[in-house]
């Protein structure tokens, strides 16, 4: 399983505390977002603008990687009533810091800018820290997927939103996939009112050897219907309730009589 943003309910997001603390939980890899920063550098950071999480105002975009580093990335985390994080000198990372500080796990790349340059700088941090066979990047935008494939088709991409789209549409008629160029899918259960995520999808994305890893999903009894249904893997918030279900006694995984429920094989 996946921490998502580096398991966000129990540490700041997208910040090398948070990574540690769910890699010592056990996870197995590490799901972050990046952008570029105004010199042209790959950052770890959700959001355009830097008001939510940090003590900065404004995008992402107006400010150096250097100087990203320094703002205050942890200050906002714990709601109104606490920051036990605050003013413990926790930035926003460059990816090439988190590729060459977690060298053993997995790590999944979202980008949040549909751009060509994005793609193109992301491969280069990937390629620089040697990490092609642990990365996969991912983005909602198929500009910026397309680019990266063109520009590093040794790393591994997950379908873009359209992509998901499309494949969806063929798994409910039946229609095969001809040759995807992604190697899976990183997708939520629902958007909207449309199911994306089922035992029929699962299944025919394993038809194709293709994965299917659903984001994001914090109670157990949602880890344990797809893990029923047979998930690849969970993007989750909430690893410290993951890790055990995931890696405990096979038995814990499912409540007694759980099975397939053929309303959702849609």
């Amino acid at each position: 399983m996946f921490a998502h943003r580096g398991g966000c309910a129990l540490a700041p997001e997208n910040t090398l505390p948070a990574f540690d603390q769910a890699l010592s939980l056990g996870v197995d890899g590490l799901e972050l977002d990046i952008q570029l920063s105004r010199d042209g550098v790959v950052v770890v950071c959700h959001d355009v603008r830097l008001d939510r999480t940090t003590n900065a105002r404004g995008l992402v975009r107006e400010l150096t990687a250097d100087e990203l580093a320094r703002v205050d990335a942890a200050c906002r985390f714990g709601g109104e009533a606490a920051h036990p994080w605050r003013g413990t000198l926790v930035g926003i990372p460059r990816l090439g810091e988190v590729l060459r500080r977690y060298r053993e796990c997995w790590i999944i790349v979202e980008m949040k800018e549909n751009d060509p340059r994005l793609a193109h700088a992301v491969a280069d941090e990937i390629r620089r820290a040697d990490a092609v066979e642990r990365v996969c990047v991912g983005g909602f935008g198929l500009r910026g997927v397309l680019a990266a494939r063109r520009y590093a088709p040794e790393i591994a991409t997950s379908a873009g939103k359209a992509e998901v789209r499309w494949a969806l549409y063929r798994s409910w008629v039946g229609v095969p996939l001809l040759s995807p160029p992604y190697v899976g899918y990183q997708v939520p259960e629902w958007s909207g009112t449309t199911r994306i995520i089922s035992s029929r999808f699962i299944r025919y994305a394993h038809r194709h050897d293709l994965f299917v890893q659903a984001w994001t999903i914090d109670r157990l009894e949602d880890m344990r219907r797809l893990i029923e249904w047979g998930i690849d893997g969970l993007i989750t918030d909430r690893p410290d309730l993951a890790v055990p279900l995931v890696k405990g006694p096979a038995e814990a995984r499912l409540k007694p009589g759980t099975t397939t429920d053929d309303n959702y094989d849609s």
